[in-house]
């Protein structure tokens, strides 16, 4: 596994792929940047050049979907839920509920949070997009000031 970092305003980011995927984007954690897992090597393969511009461009607000090769590891209700996050529009929201119900589980929304929590791919993966049913924000990787500040760098953006 092949990873770089990406400095942001909301922190250090760790980009992760092998020579075929992309497979971690890490958030920093309560302050504290992402580090790589053990046994994974510091190099800028074409892969995660390419992650690193898209997201660059999407924190500029510049880019509003990713085009990268993605192979998140997870179960099979797992997969469902993220790909069904893919869906999920630049700019827009969705309940955990809601989630639930597409994928064929309408009684699963705890089980789309948990899912959601292991998210491989935060922000490719955009489960911050996942808000609950009052509408309020719940649950976030990498904090809810971070959730908070994507949805609102989307919402300014998808507005322009």
């Amino acid at each position: 596994m092949f990873y770089d970092q990406l400095e942001t305003r909301m922190g250090r980011i760790l980009i992760a792929a092998d020579e075929r995927a992309l497979r971690f984007v890490l958030l920093p954690e309560h302050g504290r940047p992402a580090k790589p897992r053990p046994g994974w090597e510091r190099r800028t393969t074409p892969l995660i050049r390419q992650a690193r511009r898209q997201l660059e461009a999407y924190l500029a607000g510049k880019r509003y979907e990713f085009e990268l090769p993605l192979e998140p590891s997870g179960t099979p209700f797992q997969r469902a839920v993220w790909h069904e996050l893919e869906r999920v529009p630049f700019g827009a929201t969705v309940s955990y509920g809601e989630v639930a119900k597409r994928v064929h589980k309408p009684q699963a929304s705890r089980a789309v949070g948990a899912a959601c929590g292991r998210n491989p791919l935060p922000i490719v993966i955009p489960c911050h997009r996942v808000i609950g049913k009052d509408g309020g924000l719940v649950g976030f990787g990498g904090g809810l000031d971070m959730k908070t500040a994507l949805l609102e760098l989307e919402e300014r953006h998808a507005r322009a």
